[in-house]
């Protein structure tokens, strides 16, 4: 299998597991802060391990301020984490996913804010089509409060991704895998207080779905997302990423009977479109490594979550 060919499997794969994330969040019957907290314990096993195995903590490239970004970065992972998933509760895995998928915008925002970074014409427009396909998606009346609970989550969850991406694109130097293992460490003591084992006890099978969370969508998922990185050009990274809200959105329809309504789904194209070109604009050599060096730069620049939630 030619390298390129087993790459785009690998991120296929990857994108489709993360398309499943919240059939898994919402039948393990957690809480969103227990949802997370379990995720991040068995996540960190299998990143742990998987670590260990490869033998990445030798050499680690880890320094006292990267150690600090990377912390920070799983601040803001965690915390992303806990809204997406309420928004999963609160209004539909569907509704929440495409939502989330503003994040490249706020993005772009927050490094106009803080690098000074010239927000273009053809940027400026798609963050318009953007906004447009927000409003478009979030027509719920305004009676259903619970609804518009949960898309402010989901907006909350991009920002917070934003931030978390914002902060590990300063790490260099260090692997992934590891930066994601110390992401996670942080969600465990960060989030214990707001843990209830009386009421995890009492999951009963809802456990399955928690350990599937941490060794498949944080251990598996991450191990296939980037090692197809090395092996991909960046603008079929941008195109393969939304696999993955087509995978949530098909799965919510399948197994929760879920669907968006007709003016809302108007929406999903124009925030997928101009998401799918503000990621490539991101990526282009132009702006940074060429396209088949541009793995180990995803590597470096990407957060725990990347786009997969």
């Amino acid at each position: 299998m030619r390298n390129e060919t087993r790459g785009t499997v690998e991120l296929t794969l990857a994108m489709v597991l993360s398309g499943t994330l919240g059939v898994f969040v919402v039948e393990s019957g957690a809480s969103p802060f227990e949802v997370v907290f379990f995720r991040c314990l068995f996540g960190a096993v299998a990143l742990g391990a998987y670590g260990l195995a490869r033998g990445f903590f030798t050499g680690h490239g880890f320094t006292l301020k990267k150690l600090g970004l990377a912390a920070l970065g799983g601040v803001f992972i965690v915390f992303n984490w806990v809204f997406l998933f309420e928004a999963y509760r609160a209004a539909s895995i569907s509704l929440a996913t495409v939502v989330y998928h503003t994040q490249p915008f706020f993005l772009v925002l927050l490094g106009a804010l803080f690098l000074r970074e010239r927000i273009s014409a053809g940027k400026l427009g798609w963050l318009v089509l953007a906004f447009a396909g927000l409003v478009l998606v979030s027509g719920v009346r305004p009676g259903d409060t619970a609804t518009l609970a949960g898309l402010g989550c989901a907006l909350a969850a991009a920002v917070l991704y934003a931030l978390a991406t914002f902060v590990t694109k300063r790490i260099t130097g260090v692997r992934p895998h590891l930066v994601a293992f110390v992401q996670v460490l942080v969600g465990i003591p960060l989030l214990l207080p707001f843990v209830d084992f009386g009421a995890a006890a009492g999951l009963g099978g809802g456990w399955w779905w928690l350990v599937g969370l941490g060794f498949l969508h944080t251990g598996v998922m991450y191990v296939l997302m980037y090692a197809a990185y090395n092996k991909l050009p960046t603008a079929k990274i941008a195109v393969l990423a939304f696999v993955y809200p087509a995978v949530a959105m098909g799965v919510d329809w399948a197994v929760y009977g879920h669907h968006i309504g007709l003016v809302q789904a108007l929406g999903v194209p124009l925030i997928v479109l101009a998401g799918l070109k503000v990621t490539r604009a991101a990526r282009t050599p132009g702006a940074g490594p060429a396209p088949r060096t541009a793995g180990r730069a995803a590597e470096a620049a990407s957060p725990a979550a990347t786009r997969a939630g």
